[in-house]
């Protein structure tokens, strides 16, 4: 056999090599629920912080969570792994319970509200 011979069988072989598959893109967990974000919009002055208490995963009506100022007047939160509504009041510093009823949200969902104290 020659060398010209010897290429074209080769090449030949691997042209018949079979195809790599490439992997499927990971699926995402369907058993988990989805994050539900809680967001308030109030100005409560500067020095003050806002906090949630209630009843959901991670929550309590004995303690408060501390929210996030994203913003001007703008505070947010999320819960993770509900899988039943979520009740909240807010607190100004962890003291002062906003007034009115209690903020219901579904879970999975966003809400944002404006609370009075």
């Amino acid at each position: 056999m020659s060398k010209t011979t010897k290429k074209t069988a080769t090449a030949s072989a691997k042209s018949r090599a079979p195809v790599k598959k490439t992997a499927a893109p990971a699926k995402k967990k369907t058993g988990e629920p989805p994050v539900t974000f809680i967001s308030a919009q109030i100005d409560i002055g500067f020095g003050n912080h806002l906090y949630l208490r209630g009843e959901g995963p991670g929550l309590s009506w004995d303690r408060g969570i501390a929210m996030d100022c994203t913003g001007a007047n703008l505070w947010t939160a999320s819960v993770k792994r509900a899988n039943a509504p979520v009740t909240f009041k807010l607190l100004v510093n962890d003291v002062t319970w906003s007034t009115g009823n209690d903020f219901v949200v579904a879970p999975g969902k966003s809400i944002t509200v404006t609370p009075t104290f």
